[in-house]
């Protein structure tokens, strides 16, 4: 018996509460261990977000969705988690459903607005019987994410307002915001658009895509204004990466079993647990669980 949940009741809360929950982007064994332990012991509810791309390199949706739930019964884990398909396909939110995943993303922000709209609406009545929260998006989200590059547009709040009123759980909106590093002349989140998406869109709990990099006081901000959910993956790829190289870099790799991957990756291990835990944080989702 999974122990996933859906994403529903967590973004309820947290739009209730004036909190967001993190969505950690997992990529491995290590990325998941790291994840779900900091989790528990901050007591905080998370959402374990998959790319297509991390779902193909971990050998397929089914592969991750059976380590999780193992990891999650040999852990303990007693917190609510959701496991969700990021940025999703419409074939995509179909695998994922079968695989036993608990929430979906449907990225349809690159189809003309009927298109995303007669999509998304075949998804939610899917996932409304089999109980999944889904995420709907509007407005495409700047960077690079698998491939798919935005310029940080801003969604118009009547076709929010569109998607939102088909029953999805969520709504992804671009307000500038971009996945990856955000570079130099970043502008900064639109917050007169999110305003205006609330506006439209009510109780719905709204997400920020591209959480690596935006500071602290507009992502408080943004959580007032009703994002209930931040995504993070950059960020831990990055203190992973810092990690990794010091090790080398210092030579650990070459004395006794240094290089035993266990000993080799614990480094990056450990620096994601800490990521995790200041942006759970800052997010304000620590003991909501």
């Amino acid at each position: 018996m999974s122990r996933l949940v859906s994403a529903k009741d967590m973004l309820n809360k947290a739009r209730d509460g004036k909190y967001a929950v993190a969505q950690i982007n997992i990529n491995n064994l290590e990325w998941t261990k790291a994840v779900l332990q900091t989790v528990q012991e901050l007591k905080a509810p998370v959402i374990l977000g998959v790319s297509e791309g991390a779902g193909k390199y971990m050998c397929g949706f089914k592969t991750v969705s059976a380590m999780v739930s193992a990891m999650m019964d040999s852990l303990d884990i007693t917190v609510p988690v959701a496991l969700h398909l990021d940025h999703g396909s419409f074939e995509g939110a179909k695998a994922c459903i079968n695989a036993g995943f608990s929430s979906i993303m449907f990225d349809g922000s690159h189809y003309p607005i009927a298109e995303n709209i007669a999509k998304t609406t075949a998804l939610v009545n899917t996932c409304d019987v089999l109980g999944l929260s889904l995420e709907a998006e509007v407005g495409s989200i700047g960077g690079e994410e698998d491939g798919v590059v935005g310029m940080g547009e801003c969604a118009d709040p009547d076709e929010c307002k569109a998607v939102a009123d088909l029953g999805v759980t969520m709504l992804a909106a671009g307000i500038g915001n971009i996945h990856g590093k955000y570079p130099e002349n970043w502008p900064g989140l639109r917050f007169d658009v999110l305003e205006a998406i609330k506006a439209k869109t009510g109780d719905m709990p709204l997400v920020l895509h591209g959480g690596t990099g935006i500071p602290d006081e507009m992502i408080q901000k943004a959580i007032s204004l009703g994002v209930a959910k931040i995504n993070v993956n950059t960020e831990c790829q990055l203190v992973f990466q810092e990690a990794t190289r010091k090790y080398i870099e210092e030579g650990k790799d070459l004395q006794g079993k240094g290089f035993d991957p266990r000993k080799l990756l614990n480094p990056g291990f450990e620096a994601i647990k800490a990521k995790v835990t200041e942006k759970i944080t800052t997010f304000g989702s620590v003991g909501k669980a």
